[in-house]
């Protein structure tokens, strides 16, 4: 299914050419706070609701493998974009897939679950890895395999701001990404709570706005969010 994705390391390199380096990467998802999941039915929406968020002013994209045809709207958006967007790829379950979406442009990486082996990949081709886990446990355990922040997911379910809080009293050096549920109304306390940075999905990405093809109010959606963000830290 992927054998023509399956390209060397080497070849890689040569393929991500002038693209930012990890750490850049990682320091701008860090300082911008929010990280838009589009979770939609099809390509062709996927690469609208792109457009529609990037005018909003954000740096980076998660593309979901349950969007149809996910890599290769990765690849198309990652050769119209070039480096004004980061591209991710999100819902990734294993290494295969997740090699398969490094391969067509994405640069980090990010998971519900807590896959070793899918972060060993990333390390591998040097690219941003967020795996996903739910105890503390498992955050630690994350942690010290190698992500570079842990998604707390599903947030809201878990307890909301107040599980990001109770989380960062006896694990204050992990990076946290509090995803599923957050929307507008609790953004700010999480950040307040501690979350590095924010996974918005169904509260950003409005399905009635998409479906209607109203694709302003995800613009508008995105602005803000990133206004609540910078509101939260003082900014």
């Amino acid at each position: 299914m992927f054998t023509r994705y399956a390209l060397c390391p080497m070849r890689y390199a040569v393929l991500r050419g002038t693209k930012m380096e990890k750490r850049e990467i990682l320091n701008r998802m860090i300082d911008e706070g929010l990280i838009p999941v589009i979770r939609v039915t099809s390509a062709q929406e996927a690469i609208d609701v792109a457009d529609a968020i990037k005018e909003g002013g954000v740096s980076f994209i998660e593309i979901t493998m349950s969007v149809h045809g996910a890599i290769d709207v990765i690849k198309e958006l990652t050769q119209k974009y070039k480096d004004e967007i980061v591209m991710g790829a999100g819902t990734v379950l294993d290494p295969e897939t997740g090699r398969a979406a490094l391969l067509a442009g994405a640069q980090f990486i990010v998971s519900p679950t807590l896959n070793l082996d899918l972060i060993a990949l990333a390390h591998r081709y040097s690219a941003v890895v967020i795996p996903g886990a739910m105890t503390p446990t498992e955050i630690l355990s994350a942690w010290n395999a190698g992500a570079d922040m842990v998604k707390v997911f599903p947030a809201a379910q878990l307890g909301g701001p107040e599980y990001i809080k109770a989380l960062r009293g006896p694990l204050p050096q992990i990076l946290l990404v509090p995803t599923g549920g957050v929307n507008l109304q609790n953004a700010g306390a999480f950040i307040k709570a501690g979350a590095t940075a924010l996974g918005a999905g169904g509260e950003l990405v409005d399905k009635k706005a998409v479906k209607e093809k109203k694709f302003h109010i995800i613009t508008e959606n995105t602005r803000a969010f990133l206004k609540a963000i910078k509101e939260a830290r003082g900014k």
